[in-house]
């Protein structure tokens, strides 16, 4: 057992029960929704990034391999760098147009947002 999993342990720290189940603090991941039932937005940021332009797609609901596949797929299609966290796929640049197109194309519920 490692030292993650005894943190994660809830209320019982020892038991001398042979058949005692320990319970775990475990978040459980949301499904990832149909494309058709995902309302994303996408929109140009500089704050804290030293006046560096990036584009934010912000509102997709799904597990995190979803999302790093769907940030993947975008990062390639401009060709550039960028990440994905915590439901945000973030790209290098201003990529607001080509983005939009190719979502719409793959079935996604889009907009643009922001100036």
């Amino acid at each position: 057992m490692g030292k993650q999993e005894s943190k994660n342990r809830v209320d019982v720290v020892y038991s001398t029960n042979p058949n005692f189940q320990y319970r775990y603090n475990v978040e459980d991941e949301p499904e990832t929704l149909a494309p058709a039932q995902q309302n994303l937005r996408v929109m140009l940021d500089k704050k804290n990034r030293g006046g560096k332009v990036v584009t934010l797609v912000t509102g997709f609901v799904g597990t995190d391999a979803d999302l790093t596949d769907l940030s993947k797929e975008l990062k390639t299609k401009c060709g550039v760098g960028g990440s994905a966290k915590n439901g945000e796929i973030l790209l290098q640049g201003d990529f607001r147009d080509k983005i939009l197109l190719y979502l719409q194309q793959k079935g996604y519920k889009i907009k643009k947002s922001g100036g």
